[in-house]
Order: C-alpha cells, then structure tokens, then sequence
C-alpha cells in the first residue's frame, strides 16, 4: 500500500501518541509498505489559518493512489467536504474534546467538529476497546468502521526498584491538566510521614502556565524537596528513572490507551493508576490498584499502603511483570494495523 501520514507538527514529539505514530510508520515500512509523513504546520486542535492551509495544501498534494491516514489531532483542522470527496482513515488516539485543559465552551465546539467529521472518515483506528465504544455512543461513528489496535511495547529488563529505604514514585505525562499531576501531589502531600521522593517526567511546552502552578503547588503543600520535574526524558536517562522506580503512578483524568502504564507492567513495576478512559482496564487487580478519577483520599490511602508495604510491593511487581509479558510487541501491532487498514 502507499500510504500518507498527516500528523501536526514534528512526529518526533515526545508523547505517546507520537511514539504510536512512529512505530506504526517503521513497522509498515519493514513490512514492505510504502508510507509518507506529512508534517502539518499550525495550531491543533484550535486549528488556525496556518493549520487550515497546512492541511488543504497537504490533502491537494496526495497522489491519486496514496491512502491518507490522518491522525486525530490534526482532524478539526479539516473540512467536511474534503473528507466527504476522498476515503480517508483516521487514527484516534482520543477525542480532542476529552482534552480536559480547554475550557467547557472549546471542547464543546471540538465535540460538534469531531462529531461532524468522524462519520465521514471511511475507517477509524483507535488504541483501545473503551475509545471505540465512546466513539460510536458520543460520536456517531459506525461500529463496522472501527478496528482497535492497541499500542505495542518493547522487551525491557525487569526493574527492581531503589533499595535505600526511600520509596521512589515515577509518573510519566505531559504537564497539562488531563494528566492529574496536581492530583498525585495532593494524595502524597498526606502522606509526609513517609519516606518517598517524586520524580515527574514530561514536557511543560503544552501549557507552561499549568507547569508553573504544579511547582506552585508542590510549595504550597510542602513537599517541594521531594518532587523533582525533570521536563523530558529519553533513552538511557528515561530507563535509569524506570530501574529505580518502586511504583509508577499516574492519576490521569482520561487515556486513549496508557501507553507507561504498559511500560511499567512490561517492567515489572507495581502501579498506582486512575480508572480514566483506558487507563484502569490495563491493570490487573494483583498488579497494581485502580482509583476514581478524582478521589484523592484513596489514592492517597492505597499509595500508602503501597509505599508502606514491601512485601505487597513485592506481591504486585511480580504480577505486573507477568501481566507485562502478556502485551503485544510493536511489531505485532504494526502488522495488525496494516490488516485493518484493508
């Protein structure tokens, strides 16, 4: 097949979305199928002009035989019309009007946009099962035009975690509201009678003011010597944060997928997660605990009990390292995109 990626911006981005962009482009490619990238200039999902040009420009430019997958960040920028002239797919990581960071009168205007164009998309790939339920229940997308192809994971060595006595807490998302980072620092802000340190990876780009009231908050609660915001990270300084983490813990308000909580497991670190989008579906009870999006107070209460506890650490690393090695590799998943792209 000759196909046509349309992602916004770099597709290098540090985010999970990206990274699912970029394996699935490789995989196709090792797989003998020809695949362009289309780097779209502009603001998404608040498409402006650039963006709109960028995407008429990019859509006139396809070859008459090039099958365009356009990813769904990227979508609002398009018109209704032009998805209605030519078959196209979309790959849907998530609604962009679940992005809880836009106030309620945006994400009801991205909500309008999405519901206008999914319909007219000729197939929708999603990461994950509770995705393309929504999609069809809130987006009007038929239920034959869907496939579900989850994210992939790399082999990884098992992690241990730090032995010193301090019970190290790893979390990996963008710094924008969607991820909850401010509620994780809240439930570990009751829990100052134990020894544990923070380290929060992700990038402050998306919205540099919601990064500055996360250290804000870290202050006001009195935990900032324990909170450490390493901005990103990659490669070998990311895998020296994953071989010391004794729990990874995300307290996200929705996920297409989880693409780190898939990582730890893979890596045999127990998880403190919550039950946002897909996010809790990843997790098995023996592996990990699963919170309400929002509740503070158990989170709070099952992180102690985690951080307390070695013996059940030890109990739930074990089960998330045989839950990891149950995921699906990459290139398994690039092969079933491909199938499900015919």
């Amino acid at each position: 097949m000759r196909l046509a990626l349309l992602v916004p911006g770099s597709i290098d981005a540090v985010s999970g979305g990206y990274a699912y962009d970029r394996r699935m482009v490789s995989g196709l490619r090792a797989t003998g199928h020809d695949v362009r990238v289309v780097e779209l200039a502009g603001q998404y999902p608040l498409a402006d002009d650039t963006a709109r040009g960028a995407v008429g420009a990019a859509w006139t430019g396809l070859a008459t035989d090039e099958m365009p997958i356009i990813d769904g960040l990227a979508l609002p920028a398009f018109s209704a019309a032009a998805l209605a002239a030519r078959a196209s797919v979309g790959l849907i990581h998530h609604p962009t009007a679940l992005e809880t960071g836009f106030a309620e009168d945006v994400r009801e205007c991205l909500r309008e946009i999405e519901r206008q164009l999914m319909p007219l998309l000729a197939r929708v790939i999603v990461t994950s099962q509770p995705t393309a339920e929504r999609l069809v229940a809130e987006f009007g997308v038929r239920t034959d035009r869907i496939a579900v192809v989850v994210p992939g994971t790399e082999d990884a060595p098992r992690c241990r975690g730090a032995m010193d006595g301090v019970c190290r807490l790893l979390s990996i998302g963008t710094l924008i509201p969607r991820k909850g980072h401010d509620q994780l620092l809240r439930a570990l802000a009751r829990l100052t009678d134990m020894a544990w340190q923070l380290t929060i990876v992700g990038s402050a780009a998306r919205d540099p003011l919601h990064a500055l009231g996360l250290a804000a908050l870290a202050g006001e609660l009195g935990i900032a010597s324990r909170v450490h915001f390493a901005g990103e990270v990659v490669d070998n300084g990311l895998e020296t944060l994953w071989r010391e983490a004794n729990i990874f813990a995300l307290a996200t308000q929705y996920e297409g997928y989880g693409m780190v909580i898939a990582d730890a497991l893979k890596r045999g670190i127990p998880v403190a997660v919550t039950a946002g989008g897909a996010a809790g579906s990843l997790v098995p009870a023996e592996a990990g605990v699963v919170c309400p999006v929002g509740d503070v107070d158990q989170l709070s209460k099952a992180l102690r009990r985690m951080i307390f506890g070695r013996e059940l650490r030890d109990y739930l690393a074990e089960n998330a390292w045989q839950a990891g090695q149950a995921l699906p590799s990459w290139n398994d998943q690039a092969r079933a995109f491909a199938v499900a792209l015919t």
